[in-house]
């Protein structure tokens, strides 16, 4: 009976130690930059508990509760969580090293997810969505950290590109299926988990089974081939009414309909089909965007991820350099020549455009015309994992698409690309969040909204770059131990 007894009080006051609230944090002092856009809010308050914003304003305008925890903010700039739309986190094929990465390491795909993932917490992104990758593993992360087993950022997942075969196969890397080994079909068959290139010639109301069956699986949204993958050969994937039995589908179940599309047909056909965002759509190989197109985009707000990374910076300093050395080896060489010329041969002018770049500087206008005509931008890096540090000839992959600082880079690139440092931030906020259909959920420091935010040591609207000058992160009102990410390294050095 003693023990019964002793057993309810200790029950009852377990019950009653959870019935207590926790304690509120306020963020005293600093400047606060919302995430919407408007004018930065100096000497702010931020209120803090269960993990959501429960104020968020100027000093005189939000009281400190009694009995919160003080954070000392004076000097400091406030920006929310950062959100990258387009990131790889698992380990999904490759030739040379990074097949020799995975074989050896596709056995640990859920602790490289976690590691990619914790990398990109570890620059203050808050938020990630994976768009091309192995489902089982990602969605297994996602639900762990979401059930509070692992930190990370909130994950969303859409596993394969709907339409393509998998990382060894012609729709993916002009890799044809004759000759693949066991291991790289098996590969093939995980990431496309039933989704793959046989979708494109079904009929509409297979091709709804299909795409109900892979949501079944629990994808978070649907990302399909308009085109094949490369801007060059870019053959249009499915049908315009295929695209729009996809979009509708995926809307069914209030989940974002996005298309990877290479060429300005594709492109236009995936827009017509109702999609809310469209993967780099810069990138149209040697083609500019089209005006009509792009006011297109504009009118129906499709959601541009934008790989802004890659063509500003080191990597558009490195191809200009790269470019200018050919042109002089090139004029070089012709200093010589004699006589007729043969006239070049299609393979050659390819070639020649290479080796002046034309692709990335096309890009680049692409990118400056979307921004110019107020498309709705948000970053898609394309972060992804390079071959493991025992595997590389002592060269490192450049920093632009690693998991973390490659988004950083992405929002320093948009300033490059016409955007003011503001309008960077707003991109890799709040648009962010509508790419993620969570607007209502995070992207701006606003009451209600869940505390994913940051402490900066310098104003980054003064200079994007001082996104690089992060004191803090706080995922759901909890302050990040930066210093100890990623937990269990696999692949980073």
């Amino acid at each position: 009976m003693r023990h019964t007894v002793l057993a309810i009080l200790c029950l009852s006051a377990a019950i009653g130690l959870r019935a207590q609230p926790a304690p509120a944090t306020a963020i005293v002092g600093g400047t606060l930059i919302d995430g919407n856009g408007g004018p930065a809010v100096s000497d702010a308050v931020v209120v803090i508990a269960g993990g959501r914003i429960t104020a968020a304003g100027s000093r005189p305008t939000v009281a400190v509760p009694a009995g919160a925890t003080t954070i000392d903010a004076k000097g400091k700039f406030l920006v929310p969580g950062l959100i990258d739309t387009n990131v790889h986190l698992s380990l999904y094929g490759g030739i040379g090293e990074r097949y020799e990465t995975l074989a050896k390491y596709h056995p640990r795909q859920r602790d490289i997810v976690l590691e990619a993932a914790q990398l990109q917490l570890k620059h203050g992104v808050t938020t990630v969505r994976d768009s091309y990758g192995l489902l089982m593993p990602l969605v297994a992360v996602r639900d762990r950290i979401n059930a509070g087993g692992d930190i990370g950022p909130r994950i969303l997942a859409a596993g394969n590109i709907v339409g393509w075969g998998g990382p060894y196969s012609i729709s993916f890397s002009l890799i044809r299926e004759l000759g693949l080994t066991l291991f790289q079909e098996q590969v093939n068959d995980e990431v496309s988990q039933g989704v793959g290139e046989d979708l494109v010639d079904m009929e509409p109301d297979e091709l709804r089974a299909a795409i109900r069956a892979y949501l079944d699986k629990g994808p978070d949204f649907i990302k399909f081939g308009g085109t094949a993958h490369f801007a060059r050969p870019a053959f249009i994937g499915f049908s315009a009414e295929a695209q729009k039995v996809l979009v509708e589908e995926a809307h069914r179940r209030n989940k974002v309909a996005e298309t990877h599309a290479t060429t300005a047909d594709g492109l236009r056909m995936s827009v017509a089909a109702g999609i809310d965002l469209v993967q780099h759509p810069e990138l149209l190989g040697p083609r500019e965007l089209p005006d009509a197109l792009v006011r297109t985009i504009v009118a129906r707000k499709v959601i541009c991820s934008m790989l802004a990374n890659t063509i500003t910076g080191e990597a558009w300093k490195k191809a200009m350099k790269d470019r200018d050395e050919a042109m002089a080896k090139r004029a070089e060489a012709e200093k010589g020549q004699k006589g007729p010329q043969r006239p070049r041969t299609g393979a050659e002018l390819r070639q020649r455009a290479v080796e002046e770049a034309a692709e990335l500087q096309m890009r680049r206008r692409n990118a400056q015309k979307l921004i110019a005509a107020g498309a709705l931008v948000t970053i898609g890096t394309d972060n992804y994992w390079a071959a493991a540090p025992e595997f590389t000839r002592g060269g490192t992959k450049p920093d632009a698409q690693n998991h973390g600082i490659g988004s950083i880079i992405a929002i320093e690139g948009l300033v490059e690309l016409g955007m003011t440092p503001a309008q960077a931030i707003v991109a890799a906020t709040k648009n962010g969040a509508i790419a993620s259909k969570g607007l209502s959920e995070f992207g701006t420091i606003q009451a209600g909204k869940r505390a994913d935010l940051l402490v900066l040591d310098a104003d980054p609207t003064a200079d994007i770059s001082n996104l690089r000058k992060l004191s803090t992160v706080m995922r759901d009102g909890k302050v990040i131990d930066r210093e100890a990410l990623p937990a269990t390294r696999v692949l980073s050095r």
